[in-house]
């Protein structure tokens, strides 16, 4: 696959690297994560900050670093509008969108630059994230998880088939060349106000190739404020479950659009089906019925739609399969708070022990995927 930017990236001169800070009211937080990206071991990074209308004390704290970054002051617009000022903000070859409260390793942007120059092709570079506790302490816990492996080269076929169930990072876990982030953004920022990283996860590997990188990159922090990130420790909390579900019901949308605009493979995009995303819909419906964000959505019908995923998900050995659907039968009839117990085995991966052993055997790993 050849990518429209790729003779730009495979230019002789280094490649700039432009670190967009995105950030609103975590004046607690902004200046690590600042520091951490004036910190980087290469030394052709620019750092941009755009503050989304902050009403707490992160302009005094952005305004010290004078002319050590280029800040950005806008209205409140919601993360989307960050993403999209951060990048109309820069010029550099590649962008890496960091959340304010997230710490970059030091050495990121240099492995970065690297990838970039061997695949002046990929869409997207990604690598792992490490979870750190409120005070920015390192726990342990890696995202996504060992269990899973990381997404690389052509990733189209899976990204219109099951979207939701590839192991993709989150924000400050990527890196685009500009050249395909012109091609995304503006990013319609009605739809994103929050979980902007969605758009970014997502619509890339229909661009180009994508790929992972081993090392931690970055550390996310969990304070407790995160919309998408619970600590191990916490009960399931189902609202955050339904702010997923919507976000993917936005993010598919786009994606549809995109691939028909691309001449993609439209009819795999109409029968596709993401175990994950149904599952936390069927997590959703049993646990606060009352509140599930989908109208007239029925246990059955998801049931159903749940073992056809588990059977699509041709990524994956057999028995993975069978457990998924399996999970789907003990989910849709069993008590609630067995229900709920089952979820929390899916959303916390790190409750589940030697299981993960398991699964990451049973994974078959998707630089596969290409040659299936």
């Amino acid at each position: 696959m050849s990518a429209p930017g790729a003779v730009a990236l495979a230019a002789a001169r280094p490649l700039r690297i432009d670190i967009a800070v995105n950030n609103f009211n975590y004046g607690t937080f902004v200046a690590e994560a600042i520091d951490s990206a004036l910190a980087q071991d290469y030394p052709h990074v620019r750092v941009i900050v755009v503050d989304d209308g902050s009403t707490d004390d992160s302009r005094e704290i952005i305004g010290g670093y004078g002319k050590r970054i280029a800040i950005v002051l806008k209205e409140n617009g919601g993360q989307g509008s960050a993403f999209n000022a951060g990048f109309a903000a820069g010029d550099g070859d590649i962008v890496m969108f960091l959340d304010a409260d997230d710490l970059l390793d030091p050495l990121i942007a240099a492995r970065v630059a690297d990838a970039f120059t061997v695949q002046p092709q990929a869409a997207k570079v990604q690598w792992h994230l490490e979870l750190a506790d409120a005070s920015g302490a390192p726990t342990g816990i890696v995202k996504p998880g060992p269990h899973l492996p990381l997404p690389d080269g052509d990733m189209r076929r899976a990204e219109l088939a099951f979207p939701f169930d590839i192991a993709w990072t989150a924000t400050s876990g990527n890196a685009y060349p500009r050249w395909a982030l012109s091609e995304l953004l503006p990013m319609p920022e009605p739809d994103y106000r929050i979980a902007a990283d969605a758009y970014l996860q997502h619509l890339p590997a229909l661009l180009g190739p994508v790929v992972s990188l081993e090392p931690v990159g970055a550390l996310r922090r969990v304070h407790g404020a995160n919309l998408h990130e619970q600590a191990t420790n916490d009960s399931l909390d189902v609202a955050r479950v339904r702010t997923s579900i919507r976000s993917a019901r936005v993010t598919s949308a786009h994606l549809d659009l995109l691939a028909a605009r691309l001449g993609l493979d439209r009819g795999e995009r109409r029968r596709a089906l993401s175990v994950s995303y149904l599952a936390q819909r069927l997590i959703s419906l049993r646990l606060e019925p009352s509140e599930h964000p989908i109208a007239g959505e029925h246990r059955a019908r998801l049931l159903l739609l749940g073992l056809r995923a588990a059977a699509g998900r041709f990524d994956v050995a057999p028995p993975l399969r069978l457990a998924f659907a399996l999970w789907f039968l003990a989910v849709a009839f069993a008590p609630r708070a067995i229900a709920r117990r089952l979820g929390e085995l899916l959303l916390f991966p790190e409750r589940r022990g030697g299981v993960n052993r398991v699964l990451a055997v049973l994974h078959r790993g998707y630089e596969r995927l290409g040659s299936d």
